[in-house]
């Protein structure tokens, strides 16, 4: 997850050049990237929780979302180097993956959220 963060920053980074990032062609529309975005966040979390397999696990998530999606490496960096550059809008597609995370966490874990939301009162 770190790794993806950091690489995430990198890109938010070189998106505030003056330069303006053009639209591609192939251009993957943003629903999709949200969902490229959520797919590769639970793959990085699978991937922390098997570190001795590291070698193994090296560039099957990469596989796995292009051949899932239908797109190529190529298309899928320009796309993202085309969203990064609009860092608000860039910002809102992630705090959508960030809310289908939490929704899902919410669902596994349902009688730990409640006592979580209980007060201390309540709890006793």
């Amino acid at each position: 997850m770190k790794k993806v963060l950091v690489f995430l920053s990198f890109i938010l980074l070189a998106s505030c050049s003056n330069s303006t990032v053009s639209k591609p062609k192939n251009l993957i529309d943003e629903d999709k990237m949200v969902e490229i975005f959520y797919d590769l966040a639970l793959l990085e979390a699978v991937r922390t929780q098997i570190p001795q397999e590291k070698q193994h696990y090296k560039g099957l998530p990469n596989k796995y979302i292009f051949k899932k999606y239908k797109i190529d490496s190529l298309q899928f960096v320009n796309s993202n180097q085309y969203y990064a550059s609009d860092v608000s809008n860039y910002k809102k597609m992630y705090e959508l993956v960030k809310e289908k995370l939490v929704a899902d966490t919410e669902k596994l874990n349902p009688v730990q959220n409640k006592d979580t939301k209980k007060s201390p009162e309540e709890l006793e």
